[in-house]
């Protein structure tokens, strides 16, 4: 049995699931030693302490980091509100240390509105949905319903899921009771899969106590190795959300070793291999370990070129992997580097590739908007965040990038166009 990332760190200590593991480890070419981190101390008393122990002032910090000399000052305050792993990145890149030794696994927290507003959803995992099915639930009937949800998830449509998602989870819950023999072995990987969408709609909003049981959930109920290293890819992902980058690398790593492919193994299982290897990439890039961040890329890039194509993943249909979705990380951590110019010539490439999905990870667009922004393109930028707000407004409501980018676009400007002032008010941003 794999042993706890950190002893007591949720989540990460899994079991491992029969018929996973085999070949050499991949973990020794990305794996670091990672002092342990003060949780009780603040992000901004972490950053004060490594400024001085580098001799900076604020004003030096500030400058090199391309940040303003006030978020510093009220960064180290504790005065600046829920700061963005970037920004963290940022002032680690200058004080020479792992973005984890500032952040500490600081994660942003829901407000007491989206907390209630999630409230059944979270009940729902619980197993206290409220009211009985009207009729019993079938296998078809809940594989059916779970086929309808995806689009609402890929579209960003949080609301519209919140409200489906208590009566699903408590039909597959009752359709796992109800079910014995191989019935019940199917309707555990379905109730696996609807527990795991659960969870990314929790990290969506914030809620990470939550999406942490659903995940832990889900695992429980995965039947094969492919769908537990869905369920742990997805984990990974909130890990990072969280600030949790030694975590996400050590747990990516760890499933990769599980999962690693034989010389035989189709698209599905180097997909699996993959997408874990991109979540450790992503993990070390913000990390401040640009070259194990490489290296795991392209480790994944290998894997994608087996695939032929991007494709969905069939035991996580709302998943794509394959050489594009490479791409989309490159460009991905090009912005984190800070070489905007690189991420927007990955992303002309991509432009022109075809995809099994009508459009292809929002968040690789916030990545474009960023870029021309860093470059002072200042139309491009806020033309990719209209068009996104136009495509999936629910989701770009909830992404404290694109504020950033936004802010930072106004910031430099004297006088702001009529987009410019009606993004500020959907995003909530003071003028």
């Amino acid at each position: 049995m794999p042993a706890p990332v950190n002893g007591q760190a949720e989540g990460v200590g899994w079991p491992r699931v029969p018929g996973a593991g085999r070949g050499p480890s991949v973990a020794a070419a990305g794996a670091v030693t990672l002092g342990v981190v003060n949780q009780t101390r603040s992000v901004g008393d972490r950053v004060r302490e490594a400024r001085k122990r580098r001799g900076l002032t604020q004003r030096d910090l500030a400058r090199l980091a391309g940040l303003s000399v006030s978020l510093v000052r009220k960064l180290e305050q504790d005065a600046y509100g829920g700061v963005r792993l970037e920004t963290v990145h940022k002032l680690a890149v200058v004080l020479r240390v792992p973005t984890s030794a500032l952040a500490g696994g600081d994660a942003p927290v829901a407000d007491w509105e989206s907390r209630v507003a999630w409230e059944p959803v979270r009940r729902a995992l619980e197993g206290a949905p409220g009211g009985e099915p009207a009729e019993e639930p079938t296998l078809a009937g809940v594989r059916a319903a779970f086929a309808g949800l995806l689009p609402l998830l890929l579209d960003g449509r949080f609301a519209e899921m919140g409200l489906a998602l208590p009566a699903l989870l408590r039909d597959a819950d009752a359709l796992v009771a109800g079910s014995v023999d191989g019935a019940q072995a199917q309707a555990r990987s379905v109730r696996a899969q609807v527990r795991q969408v659960a969870g990314s709609l929790m990290l969506h909003t914030w809620q990470f106590e939550a999406a942490g049981r659903a995940f832990e959930m889900a695992m429980a109920d995965a039947g094969d190795p492919l769908t537990a290293c869905s369920v742990a890819e997805e984990h990974c992902w909130g890990l990072v959300r969280q600030g949790r980058l030694a975590d996400c690398q050590h747990l990516a790593l760890r499933w990769a070793d599980e999962c690693e492919p034989k010389m035989t193994a189709g698209r599905e299982e180097l997909a699996a291999w993959g997408r874990l290897l991109i979540r450790a990439s992503a993990a070390a890039v913000r990390d401040n370990q640009p070259g194990e961040a490489a290296e795991m890329l392209r480790l994944a890039g290998m894997a994608a070129a087996g695939t032929g194509a991007d494709f969905l993943l069939p035991y996580s249909p709302w998943h794509v992997f394959g050489p594009v979705t490479v791409l989309v990380m490159a460009a991905e951590n090009a912005m984190i580097g800070d070489r905007p110019g690189e991420t927007l010539a990955i992303a002309r490439e991509i432009e022109t590739s075809r995809l099994p999905v009508p459009r292809y990870a929002p968040s690789h667009r916030l990545d474009v908007a960023a870029a021309h922004a860093a470059l002072r393109q200042y139309p491009e930028a806020v033309g990719v965040l209209v068009d996104l707000r136009r495509a999936r407004p629910q989701w770009l409501a909830r992404q404290r990038y694109a504020a950033d980018i936004l802010r930072k676009v106004i910031q430099r400007r004297r006088t702001l166009t009529p987009e410019m002032r009606d993004l500020a008010g959907f995003l909530r941003l003071s003028l």
